[in-house]
């Protein structure tokens, strides 16, 4: 295909941001972790390698997740405990906040309600930032490892993906039909996933994860929240997923919980009035 006599210049034109943070509403950190200190560990859940369980953290608490015996990447999903129609919006929380959180970033529920569920407080893979490959670790890019993709690729069907995972840990925990369950489960935080995309091609990578046991990554519950998390099949996610083959490890979730102090209020939801242009 012959390119148009303009196609430098066209390419030289310089992006824009599309949703520039200025105004929105930050986290005050030092009041967040003046509240932190108030908080006493109240449970803890172990999530078995390739399986997934679910944990349930007050407004106000917070919640923890370790890498404890090896590097593993985990898929987080959080919903409102009160009303899983409230649940963890991927989309926009990459839209604002970039491909990878860290420390001071927010996860950010959808649509009506579009407020904080969660800020993350302290994240000891920090330090990462971006490799010279572009990778970068806990990305909002990607979705879950899923067996509806892995029998479209590889004609197989296997169950321990992270979808099926969440999807029986969500089940189990609220008692509702595995079909039932699974419409809720949803795009995921990964956690401790280091991802990119190639430059040549813009695909999707990932490469293995430089968690290492006794880092964490911490989060404020700005709402009541009931979160699934799965321990990835694809372990450190070095190789492949969706299979048995990789090296896997649990993961630990403790939640914190305490009385509620002047450092911490609960964030409101979006103030759109949702007319959508039309009068009443």
């Amino acid at each position: 295909m012959q390119h148009p006599a303009d196609a430098d210049a066209r390419r030289a034109i310089a992006p824009v941001i599309c949703y520039p943070v200025d105004t929105l509403p930050q986290p005050d950190m030092p009041a967040l972790g003046r509240h932190r200190t108030r908080l006493e560990k109240t449970g803890e859940v172990i999530v078995p390698a390739r399986d997934a369980a679910c944990f349930r953290v007050p407004a106000g608490g917070a919640f923890r997740i370790t890498s404890i015996e090896g590097p593993q990447v985990g898929d987080l999903n959080l919903w409102n405990a009160n009303d899983l129609t409230e649940r963890f919006y991927s989309g926009k929380t990459r839209a604002l906040h970039g491909t990878h959180v860290t420390t001071g970033n927010r996860l950010w529920s959808g649509f009506p309600k579009l407020r904080p569920m969660a800020t993350i407080l302290q994240d000891t893979l920090e330090w990462y930032g971006i490799d010279e490959f572009g990778g970068s670790v806990h990305d909002v890019i990607g979705t879950r490892c899923d067996p509806y993709t892995h029998a479209l690729l590889s004609g197989g069907h296997y169950h321990h993906c992270c979808h099926s995972n969440l999807t029986r840990a969500l089940a189990s925990d609220t008692g509702m039909p595995l079909q039932h369950a699974e419409a809720h489960v949803h795009d995921v935080l990964n956690v401790f996933m280091c991802t990119g995309f190639t430059r040549d091609t813009g695909q999707y990578f990932m490469k293995a994860s430089p968690v290492r046991p006794g880092d964490f990554i911490e989060f404020i519950a700005e709402i009541d929240l009931l979160g699934a998390l799965s321990a990835c099949p694809g372990g450190d996610c070095s190789s492949e997923h969706s299979s048995d083959a990789a090296a896997c490890h649990p993961l630990k979730v403790e939640i914190f919980s305490g009385p509620a102090t002047a450092d911490w209020t609960a964030p409101g939801a979006a103030p759109y009035d949702r007319t959508h242009g039309l009068s009443e």
